[in-house]
């Protein structure tokens, strides 16, 4: 069988189109539906999977963070109860963003179900061991790290670190950034205390839950480094 697709001058076409067609272009095996299919999942965001729509955007929480609320309903469901959608913040672990480019690319490992497997087996990793098992793994089988993978790998490590002091949300970007503590974080409160006495022009609090850092942070090493240091700090003694 074979069927003639017609589409209009690549000028003319949205980059996720081009993206769609390349990948029907690739798929020449048996199978290959589920694969297609992932790999638009990956392009549009996942839609309502329990429900009737079927269009989303995936990308405003995250492919890991999706796939554990997903699960997190099911499981309600399996056992008869209502999904709650408030459980929030704390279910759900830290939230670390730091503004660097942090992903499998796929010019280094292309098959899309790979790269979901390994976003998911990352996000799951229940401590430091596991991440780096997980990084000789993907050497082995792809090669050096690239950059963006790399910070990927110490973005999870920091999410980890933060869930244990509970700390909901670490943020840093070029002009510094914040974090919110969970209602009862497990820090040292004297050393929130100390920083803000000895450095207060680059620490602040913002309420009852957020610590404002001010100093700037202009390179991606800069603000791995902080975040190490600010929880290592943190950290009660």
């Amino acid at each position: 069988a074979y069927a003639y697709l017609v589409v209009p001058d690549k000028r003319a076409m949205t980059p996720d189109a081009e993206k769609r067609l390349d990948a029907i272009a690739s798929m020449d095996e048996l199978g290959a539906g589920f694969t297609l299919a992932t790999h638009d999942l990956e392009i549009r965001g996942a839609g309502e999977l329990l429900g009737e729509d079927q269009s989303g955007q995936m990308a405003e929480v995250g492919f890991s963070l999706y796939t554990e609320l997903l699960e997190r309903a099911v499981r309600s469901i399996r056992l008869g109860k209502l999904p709650d959608l408030d459980a929030g913040e704390e279910a759900r672990g830290a939230e670390v963003e730091l503004h660097v480019p942090a992903l499998i690319p796929d010019d280094y490992l292309p098959d899309v179900h790979t790269r979901l497997t390994l976003y998911k087996r990352i996000s799951s990793a229940r401590d430091s061991g596991e991440l780096r098992e997980l990084q000789v793994e993907m050497i082995d089988r792809f090669g050096l790290l690239p950059d963006a993978a790399k910070h990927l790998f110490a973005i999870a490590e920091l999410k980890l670190q933060a869930n244990t002091l509970g700390v909901r949300k670490l943020e840093l970007g070029e002009n510094g950034g914040r974090i919110v503590f969970e209602a009862k974080p497990a820090i040292d409160p004297m050393a929130v205390i100390q920083m803000i006495q000895k450095q207060p022009k680059l620490y602040s609090m913002d309420g009852p839950d957020k610590l404002r850092i001010k100093h700037p942070l202009p390179l991606p090493e800069d603000r791995f480094s902080a975040a190490r240091a600010l929880l290592l700090t943190l950290a009660p003694r």
